[in-house]
């Protein structure tokens, strides 16, 4: 099941592309930014580096498309964030960089989702967020 199958997101705004795990406790998955991304012209010109908002995004939707493939929640369920808490970000994200991303569950019912994450460069953790998003039912 591809990552498209799982959650709503398209380019130039789906920022996972590999599940590694996906249970009912831990989620895996991994992203590469190639430096051809629409956000490096801007963000830093000169001195590109991911933009951190957009890393906890890519944990969301990491978190997001695990929790489906788990089947922990219905094929049309779409889920809009509420809260950041306790955002960390430790080591810049570059060009060339193979972000992995370590999602736990930390709640989940039928309508919110409550998750922390940590996304790592190697060995080095890059960012670590925990959040809450609602869920809500899209159409078939």
């Amino acid at each position: 099941m591809s990552i498209k199958d799982l959650i709503p997101h398209r380019e130039p705004f789906l920022f996972v592309e590999e599940l590694i795990k996906a249970d009912e406790r831990t989620i895996i998955g991994e992203k590469h930014f190639s430096g051809d991304e629409f956000f490096f012209q801007g963000h830093f010109p000169g001195y590109p580096v991911v933009p951190g908002v957009l890393l906890i995004e890519a944990m969301a939707q990491c978190g997001g498309a695990g929790i489906r493939k788990a089947g922990i929640v219905e094929k049309t369920a779409i889920y809009f964030l509420v809260t950041i808490d306790k955002a960390k970000f430790r080591r810049q994200v570059l060009p060339g960089d193979t972000v992995r991303f370590e999602i736990t569950n930390k709640r989940v019912t039928k309508q919110m989702l409550k998750q922390a994450g940590t996304a790592y460069v190697g060995d080095e953790v890059a960012v670590e967020a925990s959040w809450m998003a609602i869920i809500k039912q899209g159409e078939q």
